[in-house]
């Protein structure tokens, strides 16, 4: 026989559930254990200490050092910018002499202001780019080297300053803030007006061309950290103008200086030294490199070449061969090729001469010029073309060895020593050039 289970007694466990209700329903105990935040008073220890006292510890801490203590807190943050905003600060530690100084001044007063631009990068770092632009530039904007054509000592190192200042504010910062900073500079300095000069006639304008230069190269350029940063200003200076215009703003922004003054009638009346042409040929090389970037392409390159071969009037050849040469093969084979397929053979031809030639000067292997010309041959589809550009070429090096002769003789060959330099050297590097042609085809 099977025992029933017996039922539990209902009223037992229906108070106890009851009970357990009520027990939820009750209120819960307040914490006694506070979080860290919680802690924390509302308002910061500096609102219990007088002004004057903040300021004196302060004042005892170098830039650095207060950019450094503006961390710690957003209320350390709100007293530090207000401590800045002081006209006293503002005097005291914002130097304003830019002019007449030693070296080790310049260096000095170059890293300070280095210093300046981290406090201000750290103390705004809550604020939204458009106002940490406001509140920054609307301090220096008041300082007249660091704006364009308000000072005209030759001896200025404001812009300096003023890009090293610049450059530790922004860096970290993404590509949208980098436009941001690019288009504020603009307005507060009017760079885009000024940056008409370059439909000017080369030289006329020649202190807007110098100040334009200065302001670019020391602000946005130069202070660069890599290629990526140099790249993003180019384009910036660039891209809203014309091919012609850029060619123009790539030889203010590059181009040799002279006495004071770019030296426009020195790429025209002579060769220029590797020194002379080494920025330029560096910024055209940065610029090609990045052609899947800008939607640049080669034909774009070749555009904007052609017309900065010409201003202010057509180089002197050797000029735009050294060039080309240190641009690099890429540039080098482009320029070449593109004369080969439009069938310019005396151009081409007169051309790869003075290639060789500043191979010689410039103490470059003559087997890179040797494979050149093997690539530019096969560009050339039959072998009667491919004879007929060899036949130019060879022909070349007559005409050109003849018209640096007869230079010669007119100028009086004891008195123009340098045309007679170059045409020995021109008849070396024709030896030396076919002796590695040859050798190459017999190999």
């Amino acid at each position: 026989m099977v025992k029933k289970k017996t039922n539990a007694p209902a009223g037992k466990y229906t108070m106890t559930l009851k009970a357990y209700k009520r027990t939820q329903q009750q209120p819960r105990p307040a914490r006694t254990i506070m979080t860290r935040s919680q802690r924390i008073a509302t308002t910061s220890i500096f609102d219990k200490v007088p002004a004057e006292v903040v300021d004196m510890i302060l004042n005892k801490l170098s830039v650095v050092e207060v950019s450094v203590f503006c961390m710690a807190s957003k209320d350390i943050t709100r007293t530090v910018v207000d401590y800045i905003s002081t006209q006293a600060w503002r005097n005291k530690v914002i130097l304003q002499s830019f002019h007449s100084s030693s070296w080790l001044e310049q260096r000095s007063t170059i890293a300070h202001y280095k210093d300046l631009g981290l406090l201000y990068k750290r103390c705004t770092l809550l604020l939204p780019t458009k106002d940490r632009l406001k509140f920054i530039f609307g301090k220096f904007s008041q300082i007249p080297c660091f704006m364009l054509e308000q000072c005209g000592a030759p001896d200025c190192f404001g812009f300096s300053c003023y890009g090293v200042f610049l450059q530790a504010l922004i860096a970290g910062w993404d590509e949208l803030e980098y436009h941001r900073v690019f288009n504020f500079l603009c307005e507060i300095t009017n760079l885009r007006q000024k940056n008409k000069v370059t439909t000017a006639k080369p030289g006329v304008k020649w202190h807007q061309e110098l100040q334009v230069r200065l302001f670019c190269r020391q602000v946005l350029l130069d202070p660069c950290l890599n290629q990526s940063e140099c790249f993003f200003w180019l384009m910036e200076l660039l891209k809203p103008l014309p091919m012609v215009t850029q060619a123009h703003l790539l030889l203010i922004l590059y181009a040799l200086l002279s006495e004071g003054m770019l030296g426009w009638h020195d790429l025209v009346h002579g060769g220029l030294p590797h020194s002379a042409l080494g920025e330029l040929a560096k910024a055209i090389f940065i610029l090609c490199g990045k052609q899947e970037v800008t939607g640049w392409t080669t034909n774009t390159v070749l555009a904007v070449w052609e017309e900065l071969i010409v201003i202010p009037q057509p180089w002197h050849l050797e000029n735009t061969a050294r060039l080309l040469v240190l641009c690099g093969s890429e540039l080098c084979y482009a320029v070449l090729a593109s004369k080969a397929l439009n069938g310019r053979l005396l151009d081409i031809s007169r051309l790869i001469v003075f290639i060789i030639l500043v191979c010689e000067k410039d103490s470059y292997h003559m087997s890179w010029v040797v494979k050149l010309v093997q690539q530019i041959c096969k560009v050339f589809r039959t072998p009667p073309e491919k004879f007929y550009f060899i036949q130019h070429l060879e022909s070349m090096f007559s005409v050109v060895a003849r018209e640096y002769f007869e230079f010669s003789v007119a100028e009086n060959i004891f008195e123009d020593q340098e045309t007679l330099r170059t045409l020995c050297m021109l008849l070396d590097s024709s030896a030396r050039f076919h002796t590695r042609f040859l050798y190459m085809l017999l190999k």
